[in-house]
């Protein structure tokens, strides 16, 4: 003859005899399955879980989530933290015009507000005195403006000055080699 085995309810020790709650290896009655925080029944199907014991959701939400720095909500899943922040993959966007998602790509930060490589240079990047594009790597200082490598050119011969002296002639730069 086989040994019946007694199903006991984790909360209460007594043995249960018709509805069983089975989860986190543990077994209850319906009505001792319950949150950690504030003791109110779990009936959901699904639950949260924290050290070990049942989370209902609205413990888990106010106890375990940030918030999120875009939208204000609570963030249930996965988070990204940038800036100090926490954030929704899909709050976490360009603020430039292009709002594409940022939260797998480098990022540029100013004023508190992310930008893509893109945008930041287009609307912050120094602009060169000639082709008025921005100047991302290093520049040339003179006549009051920074300019690309490749556009100071000489007036007159349109070769790169490469030399520290040149001579200018109607607000334009002219090398050693024209002057003479």
């Amino acid at each position: 003859m086989s040994e019946e085995k007694n199903i006991v309810c984790h909360k209460c020790n007594e043995a249960i005899t018709k509805r069983v709650i089975t989860a986190l290896g543990k077994t209850w009655h319906p009505e001792h399955f319950l949150c950690r925080h504030c003791d109110g029944q779990i009936e959901d199907a699904t639950f949260n879980i924290q050290d070990g014991e049942p989370v209902c959701s609205k413990c888990f939400v106010e106890r375990y989530t940030s918030t999120c720095a875009g939208c204000k909500k609570p963030i249930l899943e996965r988070t990204i933290c940038a800036m100090g922040s926490n954030w929704h993959e899909c709050c976490f966007v360009c603020d430039g015009a292009c709002k594409k998602p940022l939260s797998n790509l480098p990022f540029y930060e100013r004023d508190g507000k992310a930008y893509c490589k893109q945008d930041y240079e287009d609307l912050f990047a120094v602009r060169c005195a000639k082709c008025e594009k921005p100047i991302t790597d290093s520049a040339i200082v003179a006549m009051d403006a920074k300019w690309h490598r490749d556009c100071f050119r000489c007036q007159r011969c349109e070769n790169p000055i490469t030399t520290q002296t040149f001579t200018i002639e109607g607000d334009k730069p002219v090398c050693p080699a024209c002057t003479c």
